[in-house]
């Protein structure tokens, strides 16, 4: 099971000011925490709950995917450097991501 309200978004040391990265940060809160379908004016904002089918190796590179697509279409403020999963959560049969980003 993908935890994605657990996510952990991590942003980069950068040249953005405090409040860009906060603002950032509640965005990408609010985007990982929605699933697609939810928002009622745009069908597409969120992540797809759909991965979560499929074996867990296969969901972790397509939720990757979807994170990576999701940001650049929701904050083209903030670039996805890497997603990693907590190896705590992995073992427990649940996939928490952690997102590492950086302010563009």
């Amino acid at each position: 099971m993908v935890l994605m309200d657990e996510a952990t978004i991590e942003i980069e040391a950068g040249g953005a000011d405090d409040t860009v990265e906060e603002e950032v940060y509640r965005n990408l809160q609010i985007l990982y925490g929605t699933h697609t379908g939810e928002q009622a004016l745009d069908r597409e904002f969120g992540i797809d709950a759909n991965i979560t089918d499929y074996p867990q190796m296969s969901a972790q590179a397509l939720l990757a995917a979807e994170i990576v697509s999701k940001t650049q279409k929701y904050e083209p403020r903030a670039q996805v450097v890497r997603v990693e999963w907590m190896a705590s959560k992995v073992v427990e049969g649940n996939m928490v991501p952690k997102v590492v980003i950086k302010i563009v």
